[in-house]
């Protein structure tokens, strides 16, 4: 990509433009797949007159020939991002919705198992039902049952806490007006929750049955670790989603609560000490006394409060190797 421009990002948020659709595309170690990806993602828009694209490859950190095989693209609609190494798809993803400059954005994995060809279904969706954000649900998945099965019961745990009521939020196939993308800000593991997240905004959210192609390259990023870590996200997002502007309330709470047993326990203490004769209650009551105000529960509020400073922090440049931007979007 000889007549590529290369240049240090400062992931400046970018102004939508009208007509113009953005896809970004998280990328790690997915050489063999992308240029399969990007002609069929070419074809589709070939079918749609008066529509305008780019496309963001973010590259997370690949050890393979991903970033040369994105270099070798000479569309002039092709822009990339290249990490110096791997910081995750929340990263990748922020760092694509910032360089979008579509007032319509899609999220598509690289590993094929997306269908751009699906496209204009969701650009459809979103005009006819007035929504801001429409999550793609794989209804038949090509997957083994051990990541399947634990996957639908985390889609109905998110659904049930957050009341977003998805069947997969955890699909990669997702279709956002830009408002939503440059306003939701992605860190750790939130990549999966950027539904709840616009929701929590006042964005209208939908989904749409979408296919869900065998992988044909490469090898799947899945491990069980993934599910602990959803666990505790969705815990975080759950407070932040709620309590986010008003912590207060959940601090507040907590405190009084708190109050009170310490009150009844200290109660039972002297209790158990004026009237009782068993000798072992007085020291259980004591230990539960001090647990209750202990150690245990500024832990927990210390880290509920580094979740909330982490959220007004700005995005950060310093992910960013090099970026690659040909001409402008065809």
């Amino acid at each position: 990509m000889s007549e590529g421009i290369l240049e240090h990002s400062s992931l400046t948020l970018q102004a939508p433009k009208v007509g113009l659709i953005s896809c970004v595309i998280p990328v790690f170690n997915e050489a063999e797949s992308l240029p399969t990806l990007l002609a069929e993602i070419e074809a589709v828009f070939a079918k749609l007159p008066g529509r305008t694209f780019e496309i963001l490859f973010v590259d997370d950190g690949s050890t393979d020939a991903t970033w040369a095989t994105i270099q070798s693209f000479h569309q002039g609609f092709v822009k990339a991002i290249r990490f110096r190494r791997n910081f995750g798809k929340a990263a990748a993803l922020q760092a694509g919705f910032a360089q979008s400059r579509g007032e319509v954005v899609f999220t598509l994995d690289a590993d094929l198992q997306d269908d751009p060809a699906e496209i204009p279904a969701f650009l459809a969706q979103l005009d006819s039902e007035k929504l801001d954000v429409i999550s793609g649900y794989k209804q038949v998945r090509h997957d083994p049952w051990h990541k399947v099965f634990p996957s639908r019961v985390f889609n109905g745990m998110v659904s049930a806490f957050t009341g977003v009521k998805l069947h997969d939020h955890n699909c990669g196939f997702k279709c956002y007006r830009s408002a939503v993308v440059k306003n939701v800000r992605l860190y750790g593991e939130l990549h999966r929750f950027v539904p709840v997240l616009a929701a929590a905004q006042g964005y209208r959210v939908g989904e749409m049955v979408v296919q869900h192609r065998p992988r044909k390259f490469g090898r799947s990023k899945f491990g069980w670790q993934r599910f602990l870590k959803g666990f505790l996200d969705l815990l975080q997002v759950s407070f932040l989603t709620r309590y986010g502007r008003r912590p207060m309330h959940f601090f507040g709470t907590l405190a009084v609560l708190l109050v009170i047993v310490s009150v009844l326990l200290a109660f039972g203490l002297v209790l158990a000490y004026l009237l009782l004769s068993w000798v072992w209650l007085p020291v259980v009551l004591l230990v539960l006394l001090l647990c209750s105000t202990g150690a245990v529960v500024p832990c927990l509020l210390c880290g509920l409060l580094a979740e909330l400073m982490v959220t007004t922090q700005p995005v950060p440049a310093n992910l960013v190797q090099e970026t690659l931007r040909m001409n402008d979007a065809k």
